[in-house]
């Protein structure tokens, strides 16, 4: 796992252009603490810098960036490539002269861009990867993001200097970067609590989204942005071509297909081990590598005081019935409130799900042992794993039946109940017990229910708050794939459309944003087996009733998890992956929020509308509300705008 970044340039070149590329390496030091490079082209002003984390091929014949064998390209690259070893058969027989250097992922890829051409040989590429490519034939730089967003990469023009790289703060240590605001950028962040890809927080600063390709050249300054491996299309495109055998068949094909990817995702030179929680995701990973590893496999979780938080103990159970070599951390508020301050400087532009924190404290515990981690990211949004989506369904089922007005007033009623009193009434019914907050849930629902569609009560469920915009001064909200620009994914159930579009929009930049960044802050290298992109062909080819069975999510993976782990170590209602962050807002964190939402300083930044972000935060500080969703968005801002 690496780091790069670079810039081109199209006017007179920067005095020292090997310093400024030095200086862009050295603010992603924590992404390749282990060596750096940088390259440079005069002549059509260009250049790449990297860091390294050595994980294949420890040898300076991994060093980056590095050049084809031709000369033809140069490239910087962050990622893995899981195949290598077996694409190098390839090409061996395909060019008998063909010889090594050294035996880096690296070197492979450019190898098969040297034979395939560039597009040809990224299908080739199976893994996770963020890539910068000069061709020094064309003359243009192409940027690559992998099939499933695993990997981050920002790009923009700056006046006449084209900026990129691994993270923001790689690109803000280029002298041409301007930082202004992408106010609209606000308003997305306020929704989902992260801002989704193609958008930043700055202006004319964008990601690569999943799957895409950019070219950009002096000559042809306008960013061409492509579409190499279309998520929505492969969704749909396997579902028209359903697998045709029965339950036990799929699970066998299942088994075989995630031993492959998870023995592929094991070659590593550096200690490896597992994040381990106790549910099923994980636990399955865990099972199938150590049924593929010769010694017990370093697993690690870590356990809160809060024991409605915590799920050490679920963990624990498991790696002793595997066997494992576990390392767990019990960790008290405290511990988890120190890492606040580090959040702007990790995540680099406002993120605000609160599992960061968790993701982090079980990152820097990894660490101590293994440089690369393997995690069950990817399980709930492929095999059905969210409770938001039974619930939605069978919400939306119930609801349509019911004339609209008689739902608005229904809604009205429910909402004038504190989630306090809801949660209160909910304790005196024991089956209510395990669920968390009733009252929020029900709160949650009522905002939904004047619905027209399934999709909108998803896209309600999943908003940090309903009308974001109306928080942001002059606040506007780009269109995304969940409200403006959704894909045609009628063809799809109500259920198979929620995965579909978390696969697009909460997936890459939600989820693996958290993992990525979380885990590149202590160099840590995250991987996540099930989000191999054959593993995710065929999960999209299942039925869901392979993956939905009554009360059972993620059917087909308890099937096989079955086999190692017993049945009772994992059967428990979900737990998620969170911290109290409604009770630490009224507690521990009060006297930090309150600085940060204090009226006259929202005034002074311009940024916020100040009477309803102050109403909200008086709701939740007084106890009648549960606001710590949007609040946290708006405190995330908050906290990185303070550091800017």
């Amino acid at each position: 796992m690496c780091g790069f970044a670079g810039f081109l340039k199209k006017t007179a070149l920067l005095n020292d252009p090997t310093n400024t590329l030095r200086n862009m390496g050295l603010a992603i030091v924590n992404r390749g603490p282990d060596s750096s490079g940088e390259w440079f082209c005069a002549e059509h002003g260009i250049g790449l810098s990297h860091r390294r984390l050595a994980i294949v091929d420890m040898t300076a014949s991994g060093h980056q960036p590095m050049v084809s064998s031709s000369g033809r390209y140069v490239m910087a690259f962050n990622g893995e490539i899981y195949n290598h070893l077996e694409l190098r058969k390839v090409l061996e027989e395909a060019n008998p002269s063909l010889t090594w250097k050294g035996t880096s992922d690296t070197e492979t890829m450019l190898a098969s861009f040297e034979h395939y051409g560039l597009l040809g040989g990224l299908d080739t590429l199976v893994g996770m990867f963020a890539a910068a490519v000069w061709d020094t034939q064309a003359q243009a730089l192409y940027l690559f993001r992998d099939r499933l967003g695993e990997k981050p990469l920002y790009y923009g023009w700056q006046d006449d200097t084209f900026l990129f790289g691994s993270e923001l703060k790689a690109l803000k240590a280029h002298p041409a970067f301007k930082a202004d605001i992408y106010r609209p950028g606000i308003s997305l962040l306020l929704r989902y609590g992260y801002i989704p890809a193609p958008y930043s927080i700055y202006e004319n600063i964008f990601k690569l989204e999943a799957g895409e390709y950019a070219c950009v050249s002096s000559r042809q300054p306008e960013v061409q942005v492509t579409k190499y491996w279309d998520v929505a299309a492969v969704i749909k495109s396997s579902v028209n071509d359903p697998f045709k055998g029965n339950a036990p068949e799929a699970t066998a094909h299942l088994e075989t297909l995630l031993e492959t990817t998870i023995s592929q995702q094991m070659l590593a030179d550096v200690p490896l081990g597992s994040f381990l929680s106790g549910g099923i995701d994980s636990s399955l990973i865990v099972s199938l590598m150590q049924k593929q590893s010769s010694r017990p496999v370093k697993t690690f979780s870590i356990g809160f005081d809060d024991k409605s938080y915590d799920e050490a103990g679920y963990a624990k159970a498991v790696a002793a019935h595997l066997k494992t070599e576990h390392h767990e951390l019990y960790v008290s508020s405290a511990d988890a409130l120190d890492v606040i301050p580090k959040l702007p400087s990790i995540y680099d532009e406002p993120f605000s799900d609160s599992s960061q924190i968790p993701t982090y404290l079980v990152s820097a515990l990894a660490r101590e042992q293994v440089t690369v981690s393997l995690s069950g990211d990817g399980g709930d949004e492929l095999f059905c794993g969210y409770n938001r989506y039974k619930m939605t369904a069978k919400f939306w089922s119930a609801l349509k039946k019911v004339p609209r007005p008689i739902r608005s007033l229904s809604s009205a009623m429910l909402t004038s109940i504190s989630p306090a009193t809801l949660d209160l009434l909910a304790s005196k019914v024991p089956k209510l017990s395990g669920y968390g907050s009733v009252g929020d849930k029900v709160h949650k629902a009522a905002r939904v229910m004047s619905s027209r569609s399934a999709q909108d009560i998803y896209v309600g469920l999943v908003s940090k708050h309903p009308n974001p915009q109306t928080l942001v001064i002059n606040g506007i909200e780009p269109d995304t794939c969940l409200i403006g620009n959704t894909p045609d994914f009628t063809a799809l159930d109500d259920i198979q459309q929620m995965m579909a579009l978390d696969t697009l929009s909460y997936l890459p930049e939600g989820v693996l944003t958290k993992l990525d960044r979380a885990s590149m802050a202590v160099s840590l290298e995250g991987r996540a087996p099930f989000l191999d992109h054959r593993v995710f062909e065929f999960a999209w080819q299942l039925p869901l009733s392979m993956k939905m069975q009554g009360n059972d999510s993620k059917w087909i993976l308890r099937q096989i998890l079955y086999k190692y782990v017993p049945q009772a170590l994992i059967d428990r209602p979900k737990m998620g992956f969170g911290v109290p962050l409604r009770d630490w807002l009224c507690g521990p964190l009060r006297e930090w929020a309150e600085t940060l939402l204090d009226e006259q300083r929202l005034v002074q930044e311009g940024y916020f509308n100040v009477p309803a972000v102050r109403a909200l935060w008086a709701q939740h500080a007084g106890g009648r509300y549960d606001r710590s969703g949007i609040l946290w968005a708006i405190l995330m801002f908050q906290a990185w705008l303070q550091e800017q």
